[in-house]
């Protein structure tokens, strides 16, 4: 098989030893034959080196200092040949038939993107029983969706749930390193409607790890928003810049306001505003939002069983159940984040019920808050 054929598998790493040769393995096991597996090391301080060098000719390995993640995209991509590029965390998971199901999707010249869902699974490899993401991925030509509102306006999985066109990445790589030392799937995930379509697989291809001590999900909410505030600052006015060589108009300050993270730095100031420091609240925002608790606010999911997100209610007898049981346990407000305004129409008798019995003190596009003090 020629080069053209050759999919390239790039797993990138930083002391993630104790993970990491599940992921060359599960690379190396893939059922598409010609595939190439690079190595990429990040300056670990672990054994991960000791595990690399312990595959010998059966990698490609590529070791580095210290630069984050966008520099070990860099370098990896560098070294690598295939015409359909997978990044690999090294905490993730490739299920056997992967590159198999992705790679050959790609006979479409304007296909610049393959992704699917991926199962989440514990520290020790067990399955949560949930996706990621857990919304419908979208698909197709979704340049006009994201010039009109921006990036993040469609749901993506992260680094492990995407295979990438060559064409697409010789464009826009090497990425800034220093912006991009974490999330650095997200610039390839942002960008690639610009150039191309994209085709989504329905069934999962991979694994993703819940883990302590992983880059992102260990950090607070508080160090999350304002990272990701700033990650979409400056990312805006990376994609301007690619839209202006293409051709294309945009409207920076739509796409400030439609972004996620904007958005809920918003909302966060609003809740903040309105809601006494250490005083509880129910939060309805399907467990979206990642919102901890610290010393002025102090969120509880709904439904909730021990302080954990529980799901949704089966129905409105239910919600006002566990809603008053809450308010019975000291909750003095209750907040409906965007993602969960359609419970309001949804739970129609719930929503009846608060506004029947409990003063509206703010209603926007971001959230919806309730008074429920006497």
């Amino acid at each position: 098989m020629s080069d053209r054929d050759l999919a390239s598998i790039i797993i990138n790493n930083y002391n993630y030893g104790v993970f990491l040769r599940e992921a060359v393995d599960s690379a190396l096991n893939q059922t598409y034959l010609n595939t190439e597996v690079i190595v990429v090391d990040d300056g670990s301080t672990d054994r991960s080196r000791e595990i690399i060098a312990s595959y010998g000719d059966q990698i490609i390995p590529v070791l580095k200092g210290n630069g984050g993640q966008a520099s070990a995209f860099n370098a990896g991509f560098a070294a690598s040949r295939g015409e359909v590029v997978f990044f690999l965390d090294s905490d993730d998971i490739l299920l056997p038939t992967a590159v198999k199901n992705a790679t050959k999707l790609f006979r479409s010249p304007d296909l610049v993107k393959v992704h699917w869902p991926l199962w989440e699974i514990d520290k020790d490899g067990g399955k949560t029983g949930q996706m990621k993401p857990q919304g419908a991925l979208a698909e197709g030509d979704l340049r006009e969706k994201v010039l009109r509102e921006g990036p993040s306006t469609h749901l993506g999985p992260p680094t492990t749930g995407n295979a990438w066109a060559r064409r697409f990445l010789e464009r826009i790589l090497p990425m800034p390193e220093a912006e991009y030392r974490i999330s650095a799937d997200s610039y390839l995930m942002e960008l690639a409607p610009l150039f191309g379509k994209v085709k989504r697989i329905l069934k999962p291809q991979g694994l993703y790890r819940l883990h302590e001590g992983s880059n992102y999900t260990d950090k607070l909410f508080d160090e999350k928003l304002q990272h990701g505030v700033a990650f979409y600052n400056h990312f805006f006015n990376e994609m301007s810049k690619y839209c202006l060589e293409l051709g294309l108009s945009v409207d920076l300050d739509a796409w400030r306001q439609n972004s996620w993270f904007h958005q809920l730095d918003r909302a966060t100031r609003e809740i903040a505003a309105l809601i006494p420091p250490g005083d509880i609240f129910v939060l309805v925002d399907e467990d979206s939002w990642g919102m901890d608790a610290n010393a002025s606010r102090r969120p509880v999911p709904f439904l909730e069983r021990q302080g954990q997100y529980w799901g949704k209610p089966t129905d409105d007898a239910m919600a006002i159940r566990e809603f008053e049981r809450l308010r019975r346990a000291g909750a003095n407000f209750i907040v409906f984040g965007w993602p969960a305004f359609w419970w309001l129409d949804y739970y129609s008798e719930l929503q009846h019920f608060l506004r029947s019995g409990f003063r509206c003190l703010l209603e926007n596009e971001r959230v919806v808050v309730f008074d429920l003090r006497p």
